[in-house]
């Protein structure tokens, strides 16, 4: 969507900065889970983390708390820089939790992006260096795809490669920038 004109944010981005040491998120994170969450340079081991929050849906809800609000300043900041550039121009956040966190309804339209769940699994597990359980844990940890769908005004279907994908993109683009 980059490629074809639009702003993008993406949400896991934000969350990298936003638990950097030095930052309040980091701070509270370290509090609350304690230092065992680090690593030996002091930053935020992403899979130690991981590793509760995705076996404990009370962490889960608690580093939720503490990342989410921040994540929506810096997207309300973002979209006041975007629209001052370009007050025309489609700016889209990629985020997975859109839904469940009832963040959606503070935006234009919803797009879900998916894929046949099989490959979903395979993809995490590739992209993450995840055990087939650990990926499974962390996809039953999301609203199921099916269940996305029926928030979504547009759905993008990754199932079928790149160049499909991209036709889909392309389409979709040019149909938001008339709504637009």
């Amino acid at each position: 969507m980059r490629e074809l004109g639009c702003e993008t944010m993406d949400a896991d981005i934000v969350v990298h900065r936003l638990i950097e040491p030095g930052q309040t998120a980091y701070e509270e994170i370290v509090a609350h889970f304690g230092t065992e969450v680090l690593d030996p340079a002091g930053r935020i081991d992403r899979a130690r983390l991981g590793a509760i929050v995705f076996n404990d849906e009370n962490q889960r809800a608690k580093l939720n708390s503490i990342v989410h609000p921040r994540v929506f300043a810096a997207q309300e900041r973002w979209f006041d820089e975007v629209e001052a550039r370009d007050p025309g121009v489609i700016a889209v956040v990629d985020a997975a939790l859109m839904i469940e966190t009832g963040s959606y309804r503070r935006y234009d339209k919803l797009l879900v992006v998916h894929c046949r769940p099989e490959l979903q699994l395979e993809r995490l597990m590739a992209r993450s260096n995840l055990t087939r359980g650990e990926a499974l844990s962390r996809i039953s940890a999301q609203m199921p795809s099916a269940e996305k769908l029926k928030y979504a005004d547009f759905a993008l279907d990754t199932s079928n490669g790149f160049a499909a994908t991209r036709g889909q993109v392309e389409s979709l683009c040019s149909e938001l920038r008339k709504l637009s």
